[in-house]
C-alpha cells in the first residue's frame, strides 16, 4: 500500500510500511529553512500516529542531501532569531528538530545522497542509522561561521563517534568526504548513489518485518535513555517491568507462537494504543 501527505519543502511517501520523507528544495541543494523545520516535525507527528508506518528514512532530492541553514539572508540571517524563539516559548529550531527526532516511535534511517553541512549534519545525528553514497561531502562547519554547532549534537555526536573526532571535526570546520565519515562510525555503509536508497530500504525491512512495532518502539527508547543513565540498576528497572508487561502480551503469544510453528509473525499490536503501561517511563524535560 502506498500513501502520500502533501507539504511544500518535503515529499512524504509511504511504501510497505516504510516512510520516506525527502527533504524537496533541490534548486537549493535542499537548504534548511523554517517552513522545512515545521514539516518535518509534523511529518514525524503523522508517523507516530501511523500504524502503517513501521520506519522511517529521511534522503533528499536532486544532488544533495542538505546543505545546511539557508543563507539567502546573508550577514543578517540570525538577525531576530533570539526574539523569534522566545516569542515561540522553544529552543533554537534544529535542537527541536533533533529531539522530536529522538522521540520517534518508529526506527529511523538517514540516506544522505548528496552534500550534508552544518544543519543538515546535525539534525541526522538523532536517527538510528545513517548511510552515505560514496564521496558525498560533510562538514560540522559552525565554528568557521563564527557561530556553535546546534541541534543538540553536542549530546549526539561524541556518543556517536568518540569525543576527540567530533571536537577535530568542530574545530577545524573541515569539510570531509563519506568515507572519512565510514571510518569514525558517523555513518553505517557507503553506496553507489542509485544503490543507497534501495540497500536503505532493505534495511528498513529487515529492521522491522520480523520484529514486533511495540517491541521496537520500547527498545528503541531503552538503547537512547540509557546512554545517559547514572547506573545499570536504570536499565535492569526498564528491563524487568518490559519482559513483565509485554511478556504476555498478544504480541509475545504471537512471537513464540510463530517460532514453534516455524512461520513470520503476524502482530496484533498497534503502537498507537497498544504499547506498556510503562511507557512513557521517564519524564519529558522543557526547554
Amino acid at each position: 500500500m502506498t500513501s502520500e501527505k502533501s507539504y511544500d519543502t518535503i515529499l512524504y511517501t509511504v511504501e510497505d510500511h516504510i516512510l520516506t520523507i525527502t527533504l524537496n528544495r533541490p534548486d537549493r541543494l535542499n537548504a534548511w529553512n523554517l517552513q522545512m523545520f515545521a514539516e518535518l516535525c509534523d511529518a514525524f507527528d503523522h508517523s507516530d500516529a501511523d500504524d502503517n508506518v513501521r520506519a522511517v528514512i529521511i534522503t533528499g532530492a536532486g544532488k544533495g542531501f542538505c546543505a545546511g541553514a539557508d543563507l539567502a539572508r546573508g550577514a543578517d540571517t540570525f538577525e531576530g532569531h533570539a526574539e523569534a524563539i522566545a516569542k515561540a516559548k522553544r529552543g533554537d529550531e534544529g535542537g527541536e528538530l533533533s529531539r522530536r527526532i529522538f522521540r520517534s516511535l518508529k526506527p529511523v534511517i538517514v540516506a544522505f545522497n548528496g552534500p550534508a553541512v552544518g544543519v543538515g549534519l546535525t539534525f541526522p545525528l538523532a536517527a538510528d542509522v545513517r548511510m552515505a553514497a560514496k564521496g558525498v561531502k560533510m562538514g560540522f562547519v559552525f565554528a568557521s561561521r563564527g557561530i556553535i554547532p546546534e541541534a543538540c549534537s553536542s549530546w549526539f555526536l561524541p556518543r556517536i563517534v568518540g569525543i576527540s573526532k567530533a571536537l577535530e571535526w568542530c574545530y577545524t570546520a573541515r569539510v570531509f568526504k563519506s568515507e572519512e565519515a565510514l571510518e569514525a562510525g558517523l555513518v553505517r555503509s557507503l553506496h553507489e548513489p542509485d544503490e543507497l536508497l534501495p540497500a536503505a530500504r532493505a534495511l528498513a525491512k529487515e529492521m522491522t518485518e520480523n520484529s514486533s512495532p511495540i517491541s521496537n518502539t520500547v527498545l528503541r527508547h531503552m538503547m537512547w535513555r540509557m546512554l545517559g543513565a547514572d547506573h545499570p540498576i536504570e536499565a535492569h528497572r526498564i528491563d524487568t517491568k518490559g519482559i513483565d508487561e509485554l511478556g504476555v502480551s498478544a504480541d509475545a503469544k504471537e512471537g513464540i507462537q510463530a517460532f514453534l510453528e516455524k512461520r513470520k509473525p503476524e502482530f496484533p499490536g498497534k503502537v498507537s494504543k497498544d504499547l506498556p503501561s510503562f511507557f512513557p517511563w521517564w519524564e519529558e524535560p522543557e526547554f
